[in-house]
């Protein structure tokens, strides 16, 4: 039992140690508090009272939930902990995600309001800094050490002659900080754009501390998968839709506004698959009934208007006699709940048919080449909608 009793220190961190009880702390430890902790594991229980609640609420705004919290604690920080001030030392120290520092601004910046930074002018900063966040949840080995090769080297790299997968990823990579993909690897924009980050040595020196940063903290195995071509999306890596779409050459990713992806070009169905539908993002029609059965079966619902006799349902049932690809990728949420924009998904695969019931929608169990590693799976067959 806690007993939070008196007064504590402003500077006392009652989110680490409420995030130490909670499994799912994607959700954010003020959302949990405020939704009365329903992601605790089985079998707990948290009880606060109004008056402790707010008091907590308040710590923690006061302490991350703002920029000035953010700027006061930087301020102080190696006299606070004796630790040379670092970006992994901050959020380490203060066990942050780092979306959760650019929700407000870059660490560069941070810093220099601080005033244990020096004031620094780049073209790229308004531009980096909403990137940031974006690029705070990288986590594909693969990725990460290309772009820890390439991107101090911009001015020197001849981008058209890079090899397919290396094109992919830095594709990736464009995507996420601009937006759009780089149809013209010699064009004048594309150029203007890569070299304007060689010319930001602040924002780029941050990236690069960043993508270190989020190296260290995989947790898993990440591999390479067949698809048919050489793909740089790795198994149980996390990406945007974006950055799945320029990955598979498609490069037109804002025209997807639906949850599936037919490339005929690579014989490929890409399926986006959000386990939490809220009636407030989703209408009836698109409630579809998505999880896991176990770790290796996966149970999904296709569009309301899919068939099984039509053209695309056929072709999800006789996939592998047409020797097209299934490709699952999975979130949790549609927004993100620490930076309220789009929540990336986890990539789970390539899938088989197995068998299905229904029309209009189709309810179709696949099987998962890759089983789902449990700190995943926890995730995927929870949430079930009956």
């Amino acid at each position: 039992m806690l007993d939070f009793i008196g007064q504590a220190n402003k500077k006392y961190n009652f989110e680490d140690k409420f995030a130490a009880l909670l499994t799912n702390t994607a959700r954010g430890v003020t959302r949990e508090i405020r939704d009365g902790f329903i992601s605790l594991p089985k079998g707990c229980y948290i009880q606060l009272e109004r008056k402790a609640a707010k008091y907590i609420l308040d710590n923690i705004r006061a302490s991350y939930g703002n920029s000035a919290g953010l700027i006061a604690r930087i301020a102080s920080f190696q006299e606070d902990t004796g630790k040379y001030l670092t970006l992994a030392n901050f959020l380490d120290h203060y066990r942050l995600d780092p979306r959760s520092l650019y929700k407000f601004a870059s660490f560069s910046r941070l810093c220099a309001r601080a005033d244990v930074r020096d004031d620094f002018a780049e073209p790229l900063e308004e531009t980096m800094t909403k990137a940031f966040a974006r690029l705070a949840v990288i986590d594909s080995r693969r990725w990460i050490s290309f772009l820890l090769d390439i991107l101090p080297k911009l001015d020197d790299v001849d981008f058209s002659a890079l090899s397919p997968i290396d094109k992919r990823m830095l594709q990736m990579f464009y995507v996420t900080v601009w937006g759009k993909a780089a149809e013209d690897w010699d064009g004048d924009e594309m150029l203007d754009n890569l070299y304007a980050l060689s010319d930001s040595p602040v924002m780029l020196s941050e990236l690069m501390e960043l993508l270190r940063y989020q190296y260290q903290r995989i947790d898993f195995v990440d591999e390479a998968v067949d698809v048919g071509f050489d793909c740089p999306l790795d198994l149980h890596c996390t990406y945007t839709r974006d950055q799945i779409l320029v990955a598979m050459d498609f490069l037109k990713p804002a025209t997807v506004r639906e949850g599936v992806k037919w490339l005929p070009e690579k014989k490929l169905d890409l399926f986006f698959v959000t386990l939490n539908k809220s009636d407030k993002d989703y209408s009836p029609t698109t409630m579809y009934k998505d999880y896991s059965i176990n770790s290796q079966l996966f149970h999904w619902q296709s569009q309301s208007t899919t068939a099984e006799n039509s053209p695309t349902g056929q072709r999800y049932i006789h996939h592998q006699e047409q020797g097209s690809h299934v490709l699952l990728f999975v979130r949790e949420f549609k927004s993100d709940r620490i930076t309220s924009g789009a929540e990336a998904y986890t990539y789970l695969g390539p899938a088989s048919y197995v068998k299905h019931d229904g029309s209009r929608p189709m309810n179709i169990t696949w099987k998962l080449g890759t089983p789902i590693p449990a700190k995943f799976l926890k995730k995927t067959n929870k949430l079930v909608i009956g």
